[in-house]
């Protein structure tokens, strides 16, 4: 099979989408490096990092130019259940990038926090929200119904300022 490049990669702006795109018409790493002019480690780096994503290379510019539709399922950002389990690496800070399937699953925008814990030999992480919700049903386990710890907290606080005001006066 002879792949045409100028034909696969045509009409595509950046280096990355022209490595998709011959990759998902089948050329080898190696050749894409030699009709881009490129490293091979730059090749390598875009597929396996699209891997790490979770994002398939048919799912790229290439299947719109090869005139086939994308695989059924999730689109390519959602690819896979954000429940199926992933490989994550750490970095070099410590840091760890979670897919854009979880982040959106979870409703997570780059700048938000999230909650962590280890139980039994793993990492939990959950939302602020999940954390608070969590914590609400603890107390709804321990606080009856019917009583409401806010006004018992104002309660006592006017109690004790009554008393202080009382004291003072004597």
């Amino acid at each position: 099979m002879t792949i045409h490049v100028d034909q696969v990669v045509g009409g595509l702006g950046t280096k990355s989408d022209k490595i998709r795109a011959l990759s998902a018409a089948g050329m080898s790493r190696a050749d894409i490096a030699r009709a881009l002019g490129i490293r091979y480690q730059h090749v390598r780096n875009v597929l396996v990092g699209d891997e790490q994503a979770g994002r398939a290379a048919a799912d790229g510019p290439a299947a719109a130019l090869r005139g086939s539709r994308a695989p059924s399922g999730p689109p390519a950002s959602t690819a896979g259940s954000p429940a199926d389990p992933v490989k994550l690496r750490v970095g070099p800070s410590g840091e760890v990038v979670l897919p854009a399937s979880m982040l959106e699953a979870l409703g997570l925008r780059p700048g938000m926090a999230l909650a962590a814990r280890i139980e039994n030999g793993e990492l939990r992480l959950y939302t602020i929200a999940e954390a608070i919700r969590r914590a609400q049903e603890l107390m709804r386990g321990v606080v009856p119904a019917d009583v409401s710890l806010v006004d018992e907290l104002i309660a006592e606080r006017r109690e004790e300022a009554r008393r202080e005001w009382t004291d003072d006066e004597v």
